[in-house]
């Protein structure tokens, strides 16, 4: 079993493959674990072609839902997008919340950071800036951010709890994200569990969806609801590379479930962290 150390470490390693790639290459991407469908292109990544600011350049093929879509950004609004990539939702966003607001956009790969920020300077975009950093410790200040997204990110960080706990530090009273993500019902076969490919595309380290849900609450927030839910099939192309044909037979005859759920909560006003002694 690996640890949390060497987890971030794999998962660092693809996505720095994934960014220095170009967008054909990641075409056939599960999640953007790389090459590992020809039966689909991207099995859960959603179409942004038809929201303010899409930008091609900026769009790897490696999220999961819209969260953008759904986050209620006003003009003004300071964004907070975790696991930013190459900019995609970054620049979805900065169409929202206009010039007078602030994008600040979170990834702990160094490769899509500077994919990021090439892309931004080519669009002029000086409110929108992108940070080096870990989600389990988030390089901004408390009580920033008046909306947080993420697109098939949290999933990959180890610590969820803590993820989400700095989640809940960095956004103001009354403040809520929307966050996109792959959740479990059921059990995973063991051997999809343990492969690093099927980690990195966000399979493979989905939890359960009452326990993600779970983590949410106990984070602090409030007001938690499911703004999309969407069933994920996993194409026999992709589970022949991890499991024979009797076992592919076991697990699509289960009761396991993939979704991609798009998750919204908000941070109560007046409260800090749970457990701080003054909520």
């Amino acid at each position: 079993m690996e640890t949390n150390e060497q987890i971030k470490e794999m998962v660092k390693q693809k996505y720095s493959e994934i960014a220095l790639q170009d967008k054909e290459t990641n075409a056939s991407s599960c999640c953007g674990a790389g090459g590992c469908s020809t039966e689909v292109y991207n099995i859960m990544s959603e179409e942004y072609d038809e929201l303010n600011g899409y930008n091609k350049d900026a769009d790897l093929g490696l999220g999961c839902g819209l969260p953008t879509n759904f986050a209620k950004i006003k003009k003004g609004d300071t964004v907070v997008d975790l696991g930013s990539g190459a900019g995609n939702d970054c620049f979805v966003a900065r169409a929202e919340t206009g010039e007078t607001g602030k994008v600040i956009g979170i990834d702990f790969t160094e490769a899509m950071i500077e994919k990021a920020r090439a892309n931004a300077e080519k669009l002029g975009y000086n409110n929108v800036e992108f940070r080096h950093g870990d989600i389990e410790k988030i390089p901004i200040t408390a009580n920033v951010a008046d909306v947080v997204v993420s697109n098939c990110v949290m999933n990959l960080v180890p610590d969820k709890p803590k993820a989400f706990s700095e989640v809940f530090r960095i956004l103001k009273p009354n403040g809520h994200f929307s966050i996109s993500d792959i959740v479990i019902i059921g059990d995973l076969p063991e051997k999809i569990k343990t492969v690093a490919e099927m980690y990195a595309g966000c399979v493979a380290s989905a939890i359960q969806k009452e326990e993600y849900l779970k983590i949410i609450q106990d984070a602090g927030f409030k007001n938690l609801s499911l703004q999309k839910e969407k069933a994920i099939i996993v194409p026999d192309d992709i589970l022949k590379n991890y499991l024979n044909e009797e076992e592919i037979k076991v697990y699509k005859n289960s009761d396991t479930r993939i979704f991609s759920i798009t998750v919204y909560a908000e941070k109560p006003e007046n409260c800090c962290a749970p457990n701080s002694g003054c909520c």
